[in-house]
């Protein structure tokens, strides 16, 4: 079942981007942009009521709808149009990560639009999408795997290392040995330096 494997088929981000009571497509979708894409998503403005979380009659039908309306006012569609769209192709996923294919009696539509104008339906052929921006999900995987190895916020002086990291990606097939390598052999992380802390009594 392509809708299951992978990253966006993990329980655990579908548990982790949803409510208690609900799942969120706008929180799935901003999970996607911003952990598995790199965009920065900006918060919301303010004084723009946010959606209720513990309402157990709300459901992807209804959500959706909601979500259409909350669009309408340009301060919110700005992002909005970016995130709801990925995150009703995960709608097939409940609060726990189980496929569904109804939610309150009511068939899940799982398709979107994105701003390109491409359009999908279901999690597998987000994923054909998101497969298809490769080098961006890359490069994220990159900087996220680069700044936990040095420990720090990344610069722009780690541009370079960033650099070599994807040219070693695309050279070995996207194996995750040699982009370790070639991370940990990499001049800031070998000539890392942290203050010393005085010891405490």
């Amino acid at each position: 079942d392509r809708a299951r494997g992978g990253v966006l088929g993990m329980a655990a981000i579908h548990a982790v981007t949803s409510y208690p009571l609900r799942t969120s497509p706008v929180l799935r979708g901003k999970w996607l942009l911003e952990s598995l894409l790199g965009e920065r998503v900006p918060p919301p403005p303010p004084g723009v009521p946010a959606l209720k979380v513990d309402d157990t009659t709300v459901t992807a039908v209804t959500l959706r709808a909601q979500l259409k309306l909350h669009r309408q006012d340009p301060t919110c569609a700005a992002c909005h149009d970016r995130m709801d769209p990925l995150g009703f192709g995960l709608e097939a996923f409940d609060v726990l990560g189980r496929l569904r294919t109804a939610d309150g009696g009511q068939p899940v539509d799982a398709s979107g639009v994105l701003p390109s104008g491409e359009k999908f339906n279901g999690p597998a052929e987000l994923k054909d999408i998101l497969l298809e921006r490769r080098d961006q999900v890359m490069r994220q995987l990159v900087r996220k795997l680069t700044g936990y190895a040095f420990g720090r916020e990344l610069n722009k002086f780690d541009e370079c290392v960033l650099r070599d990291a994807l040219a070693t990606l695309h050279t070995h097939g996207y194996r995750p040995g040699p982009l370790i390598e070639t991370i940990a052999l990499s001049f800031p992380f070998r000539h890392r330096f942290y203050a010393k802390t005085e010891a405490t009594p």
